[in-house]
């Protein structure tokens, strides 16, 4: 391009004038790629006869309507000219944008000029930060005093402006971040969604310079996201789930050495605990960003539900706040995380319906796949298995699987299967990881780990028994040399508890998945196996008619064999 050839760096006008009008957009954007490709290898030394010109050209395209391409360049080219040069021109050039900003026109034509004097001032205060001395202050209040007129892209514009403000001076402007938290809370919540994903950065990039935030005003922000996720779309949920993630994982994280007493102000706040910061995120898993008394009365009701896009969101911070803690805290609070998550699908606000039931149950398993199926190594895998089996032996033991009590337990079992449908989930995905690995595991005597889910296959709700098939087997493609034992298994299971309805079906599906693994094996399994299995599936359907109470279970259970059988291939069916 012919701006590549020039050695001058600022425009050419009279090659501009010659050129037709249609086109001039297009030179002067691409003098500016030039001017913001040079200026960054640029020295002192090369600008200082030519910087004055340059200013002034910048400035005068700022003002000519530039479109958002073109003002980005002009803004980065700004920033970068007073970072390499002189600062003479700085505080002159920040006047006339304040002065742009000041203007109370509000026609379409203004408004292209107007956006581009705040992407200008937003890239000169990231860039040159406290260079720019306590100019920020009068900046501050124009943009904040701009917001209240402001159609949605300016909104946008100011919004970013105040982010890099707040990046670029850091703590040095204390005195006016409870100002830019006030318009930040309350765009948060903009019907434009593009304005809400603002609001999200700036309130973000605030969290690592104003500790009010995550200590005094930590339940309020949290709040506020909450609302932010009702209606949302993704890049919504994303900006809002990446700035409550931050704001609660910023109460556990220690402070930084060498950090300035004005950032670690408000000494006297209560450190808040793990368990406070989970029970804030939970509460917007379960009641959303409802006030106390409206869910209060819905729940009197009996028609509490939280909003769909809510539970999403904060199902993304969950994710980002261990993220930010990193894999060292996880492995030191696997326990506890374990626990809590898995606690949410037993509440019965995350499953007032089914529909409800099945969407909670994938957000505690998005959770705990993006943490510990991704943020830990072997042996920490290997830890949180163990503490899943141990919350699925505890959930087992306190079922009463007596006739005499059914009614009684028959709720909370509801709820339960749950938990164990989302626990069992997680480990066969982390088995299915940790391979042959997995062997440690499994021949651990004090955890008894495939007893544990065994134990699941007579548990009267379908759900569970079918993430205990699944889960059995993951182990089987994970070490292949337990497939026969746990066929043996499944096959007694089935003869010695042929009148339990629940129990010919959860070993007939563990059965089935079981087989379904052989393909995948190198190993298989003996031929006789398969004509074992055959069999017993055989004596199911002829035994189906002597018992209408188990009539459905065997049958179903006997084709269910049939079929998994088929899996084998042809040699085996012959």
């Amino acid at each position: 391009m012919m701006m590549e050839l020039s050695h001058s760096l600022t425009l050419n006008e009279d090659a501009l004038n010659q050129i037709p009008e249609a086109k001039r957009p297009v030179f002067i954007f691409e003098w500016l790629r030039f001017l913001d490709k040079v200026l960054i290898a640029a020295q002192k030394s090369d600008i200082k006869g030519c910087q004055q010109k340059l200013v002034e050209q910048l400035t005068r395209h700022m003002q000519g309507a530039p479109g958002p391409p073109t003002r980005r360049l002009i803004a980065r080219c700004l920033a970068t000219l007073f970072s390499v040069g002189d600062t003479f021109l700085l505080f002159d050039t920040v006047n006339k944008c304040n002065d742009i900003l000041r203007n109370k026109d509000d026609s379409p034509s203004f408004l292209p000029t107007k956006l581009a004097a705040i992407c200008c001032v937003g890239c000169m205060y990231e860039k040159l930060g406290r260079m720019m001395g306590r100019s920020y202050e009068e900046t501050v209040q124009i943009l904040i005093k701009s917001l209240r007129s402001a159609e949605s892209q300016t909104r946008i514009e100011i919004m970013h402006t105040l982010e890099k403000v707040c990046a670029g001076m850091g703590s040095a402007i204390t005195n006016v971040y409870k100002e830019i938290y006030k318009v930040s809370r309350h765009y948060l919540t903009d019907r434009v969604m593009a304005v809400r994903c603002a609001a999200a950065k700036c309130l973000l990039e605030m969290l690592n310079h104003a500790s009010f935030l995550y200590t005094t005003e930590i339940e309020s922000v949290a709040t506020l996201c909450f609302r932010a996720f009702e209606g949302s779309n993704y890049e919504v949920r994303c900006a809002v789930a990446k700035l409550l993630g931050t704001l609660v994982a910023m109460t556990q994280l220690p402070a930084p050495k060498g950090k300035s007493p004005s950032i670690t102000q408000n000494k006297n706040c209560k450190q808040i605990s793990l368990d406070e910061v989970l029970n804030i995120l939970m509460s917007g898993f379960l009641r959303g960003g409802v006030g106390f008394l409206k869910g209060t009365g819905e729940i009197i009701k009996g028609s509490s539900s939280v909003n769909r896009e809510v539970r999403v969101g904060v199902t993304h911070a969950y994710v980002v706040f261990v993220q930010m803690l990193g894999g060292s805290w996880l492995e030191r609070n696997v326990g506890t995380l374990v626990a809590h998550v898995l606690d949410l699908v037993t509440n019965p606000k995350a499953a007032n319906s089914h529909v409800d039931a099945v969407y909670s149950r994938k957000c505690v398993n998005f959770i705990l796949h993006g943490t510990i199926g991704k943020l830990l190594g072997e042996g920490a895998q290997a830890a949180a298995c163990k503490e899943i089996a141990y919350t699925i032996l505890k959930q087992m033991n306190s079922i009463d699987f007596s006739p005499e009590n059914a009614k009684d337990c028959n709720q909370e079992t509801l709820f339960s299967q749950h938990l164990l449908v989302c626990a069992l989930q997680e480990m066969g995905n982390l088995i299915l990881g940790l391979g042959t690995t997995a062997c440690n595991l499994l021949s651990d005597q004090s955890l008894n780990l495939i007893d544990t889910i065994i134990a699941v296959l007579v548990h009267p709700c379908q759900a569970a028994r079918l993430a205990a098939s699944w889960c059995l087997r993951c182990i089987c493609v994970a070490v292949p040399s337990q497939i026969t034992p746990l066929i043996d298994r499944c096959v007694d299971g089935i003869e010695n508890m042929r009148s339990s309805p629940e129990a010919i079906a959860g070993y007939s599906s563990a059965l089935a998945a079981v087989l379904g693994s052989v393909r995948l094996s190198p190993l298989g399994v003996p031929h006789t196996k398969g004509k074992i299995i055959f069999n017993t599936a055989e004596e199911l359907l002829r035994s189906a008619s002597q018992n209408s109470r188990l009539s459905l279970n065997r049958t179903h259970a006997g084709w269910l064999l049939i079929g998994a059988i088929m899996t084998l291939g042809t040699v085996n069916l012959n």
